[in-house]
């Protein structure tokens, strides 16, 4: 889709060093992805404490007891 965009020259030329993106379209997109990906785990974090799982980490990681 095209849309006409009037963006800081000076913004978009540091975020695409920042990144070693070489296109406007590419850092776009990039910046959009991780402000969606922020969004998502901030969701998930509201969840903190208070999902119960009752999970055996040592098993389901394949360690052993050293007892």
């Amino acid at each position: 889709m095209r849309t006409t965009l009037d963006l800081p020259e000076t913004l978009l030329d540091e975020a695409m060093k920042a990144s070693h993106i070489g296109t406007k379209t590419k850092v776009i997109i990039t910046a959009l992805e991780e402000l969606i990906r922020k969004r998502k785990i901030g969701e998930l974090k509201t969840f903190k404490g208070k999902v119960d799982l009752d999970i055996d980490l040592d098993s389901v990681r394949g360690r052993q007891c050293r007892c």
